[in-house]
């Protein structure tokens, strides 16, 4: 499409959330399972355990969830947040068990609410 619509695999972006969160209180426990909820209720997907990942139209939308993520941090641990653009996310190589992965699906078209 060359009328401005067509989505780039270079625009496109993945959102990845990694992060390392205190869990020696209760208090600390119910923050980072809050954390993991957040992420849960924003679209994210667990990748794996402290890493989550979000499919997202382009810098806009990634700086708008980027905001969020930040209002909702918990008071302690850390907390890492990258972006790739579809086409890197592409490059992926996955290993679960001693296998590799057929590389993961990306969506074929994103909803707009």
């Amino acid at each position: 499409m060359s009328d401005g619509t067509h989505l780039s695999g270079y625009r496109l972006m993945w959102i990845f959330v990694m992060f390392d969160l205190p869990v020696t209180t209760k208090e600390q426990a119910r923050e980072a399972t809050k954390f993991r909820e957040f992420l849960l209720d924003q679209g994210f997907e667990m990748s794996q355990f402290s890493v989550y990942a979000r499919f997202c139209n382009g810098r806009e939308s990634y700086d708008s969830h980027l905001r969020r993520i930040e209002r909702n941090l918990p008071e302690k641990g850390d907390i890492h947040v990258l972006t790739f653009t579809d086409k890197q996310y592409e490059n992926i190589v996955r290993f679960s068990s001693q296998r590799r992965k057929r590389p993961r699906n990306n969506p074929d078209q994103l909803a707009l609410f």
